[in-house]
């Protein structure tokens, strides 16, 4: 957005929402939280390669369709050491109870043979791009597309809206890419060139020069770069977020503004990393609403 006399209202509006979720909870989730959720067995399972981790896992809501699509991309650091599918699949589950279709992805992770630049990056590509393909079979409406990426799958779900501005000799060019309508990040990076030390605090400082290989190559990779994207953006960070915190979505956010993109920053209090991706906490909650709204805003 960039009127500023619409944003105060809109912030109004979210942080009656915002407030009155984080009320309920005395201190953030812990990784265990996450990490320990049990698994939910998707409806049906699609390889878009043939890489282990080359899989999407597809949540289907009930009733008629063609439904929305939630592109869904877990974090943990891009690497492979970090499980992504079991813990994504319960908020995923919950999501297609409430009417969503959710399209969740794995893809080759820091550890995995062809992961890295272009491969971690080829491969969110190409499993976005599939859902066209099996949008009949799966009763999908590739139309009304929202991602939704929690850390370093919030950086993915960023740049796989803005993707469709890569130059014709980057690796990571396809033609024709399927666009995504709306991105919401959860605690994820969007400016890897001016908010990656922040995020590698966490992560190790070792990770991006191991997901990238190349300074040069944060012209195709970093959304900030690739801005405007033309999607919908919301940067969402809990107060208490140790590896992203909220002023690193409102910076990215402004950027988006002053881009031209409609964009927002939301902060969920008492909130940390992990309340965002667990379907049992306040946050979760909190998130639902804004995925809910930005479905319907494709209509």
């Amino acid at each position: 957005m960039t009127g500023s006399r619409r944003r105060p209202l809109r912030w109004l509006a979210l942080g009656a929402v915002m407030l009155g979720a984080g009320m309920a909870e005395a201190e953030p989730l812990p990784l265990a939280a996450y990490m320990d959720q049990p698994r939910v067995q998707p409806d049906a399972v699609i390889r878009y390669g043939g890489a282990p981790s080359q899989v999407v896992e597809v949540f289907k809501p009930e009733g008629k369709g063609p439904h929305p699509v939630v592109v869904l991309l877990h974090g943990g650091c891009y690497q492979q050491r970090f499980d992504g599918l079991p813990q994504t699949s319960a908020i995923a589950a919950d999501l297609a109870r409430r009417g969503f279709a959710v399209w969740n992805v794995e893809y080759r992770r820091l550890g995995e043979a062809g992961s890295g630049y272009p491969g971690t990056f080829q491969d969110v590509a190409a499993a976005v791009d599939r859902i066209r393909a099996e949008a009949a079979r799966h009763d999908l409406d590739p139309r009304r597309v929202v991602a939704l990426g929690h850390s370093a799958g919030g950086h993915l779900a960023l740049w796989a809206a803005a993707r469709h501005r890569l130059p014709a000799d980057s690796p990571l060019y396809r033609p024709d890419p399927l666009r995504i309508g709306a991105v919401i990040s959860l605690a994820g990076i969007g400016d890897i060139e001016g908010q990656g030390d922040v995020f590698s605090r966490a992560c190790g400082a070792d990770t991006f020069p191991q997901l990238l290989g190349d300074p040069q190559r944060l012209a195709d990779t970093s959304p900030a770069a690739l801005l405007p994207s033309g999607a919908r953006t919301v940067m969402v960070h809990g107060t208490f977020d140790h590896v992203m915190p909220p002023f690193t979505g409102l910076e990215y956010a402004r950027k988006a503004r002053a881009a031209g993109d409609h964009a927002e920053a939301v902060s969920l209090p008492e909130a940390g990393h992990f309340d965002v991706v667990v379907p049992t906490s306040e946050a979760w909650k909190a998130v639902l609403a804004i995925v809910a709204r930005e479905v319907e805003a494709l209509r």
